[in-house]
């Protein structure tokens, strides 16, 4: 089992990451809220040249991970543009109250339940500010026959989660680094060590789940939407006591607009609420496992009597 990145996958999400950066960086967020209607040509330009737009994740295990690396790309800049809904050829959605992140985008969409039913999507008017709504919408969805596979949105969209937490840890570090008391940086105080102790070892663990699950994806095991739900819980725990240290860390100034990892912090509430929140994603995943429990690397069959 090979669950690291080709390295062509990494050199690519490298080449995104750079070109995000030179369009704009931080300041992409921003720009996004300020004029939502224009997300969609701020954002697809600059991945375009890349091919980006011509990768095909279910074709093979090479197009997969790189599809993987630039949702990671995309996340550590709090890209204002649906890359992993995109990249996977649809939304996953809960039939019972249809919302997504894809306000302003003019585009139909494909979506799929967690239970394999397929809908073609029609966003609805984005109303309010972005700060508060964070382009989430409700859906028209009108029901299409067959059946639909959720498992790669799910984990695209951790991989989205994964990079925003990358970040996250990244500017947290740097700025206890950075900021001064009591005549010497904060990161120097047992306190603020243990807590970003805290913070990587559940990054870590995210992250080595992130591709043990783009290996089951890619392998097309038969628990592949098992693990898929299964790194979505974690991801959303993951996440949540990630952002709270990290907003801890900064303090008050990590509310404020002026700093970036309040526009990452914000950008992705969608991912770790929709379709489902972690409440009802536990829930989902106990009922699929029933009594069999997951299988593979993380399951009980991985640590025999």
């Amino acid at each position: 089992m090979e669950i690291d990145l080709y390295p062509e996958a990494l050199e690519y999400e490298d080449t995104v990451r750079k070109a995000l950066e030179a369009a704009g960086g931080d300041e992409l967020a921003p720009r996004g809220a300020a004029d939502p209607a224009a997300r969609a040509a701020l954002i697809e330009p600059v991945l375009e040249p890349l091919g980006v737009w011509d990768l095909d994740p279910r074709a093979d295990a090479d197009e997969l991970e790189a599809a993987a690396a630039v949702c990671r790309a995309a996340g550590w800049w709090a890209v204002p543009y649906p890359v992993a809904e995109r990249l996977a050829g649809g939304l996953v959605v809960d039939e019972t109250k249809p919302t997504a992140a894809v306000g302003a985008i003019d585009r139909q969409w494909d979506a799929v339940t967690l239970d394999g039913r397929r809908f073609t999507a029609r966003p609805r008017p984005l109303e309010g500010l972005v700060r508060k709504t964070a382009y989430v919408v409700d859906l028209d969805l009108t029901p299409v026959d067959g059946e639909g596979d959720p498992a790669l949105g799910l984990v695209l969209g951790c991989w989205t989660l994964l990079g925003m937490v990358d970040r996250a840890m990244a500017m947290t570090a740097q700025y206890v680094n950075e900021r001064q008391q009591f005549g010497q940086p904060i990161g120097r105080f047992q306190g603020v060590q243990f807590q970003l102790t805290d913070a990587e070892v559940e990054r870590a663990g995210f992250e080595m789940l992130a591709k043990y699950t783009l290996w089951s994806v890619e392998t097309a095991r038969p628990e592949a939407l098992d693990d898929a739900c299964a790194l979505r819980v974690a991801a959303i725990e993951a996440s949540d006591l990630i952002f709270r240290i990290c907003h801890q860390l900064f303090g008050a100034i990590g509310f404020c607009d002026e700093t970036p990892i309040s526009w990452v912090s914000r950008s992705s509430v969608p991912l770790r609420r929709l379709p489902h929140g972690l409440g009802e994603s536990r829930r989902i995943l106990v009922e699929r496992l029933g009594r069999h429990g997951l299988v593979g690397i993380y399951g009980a069959d991985a640590f025999p009597a």
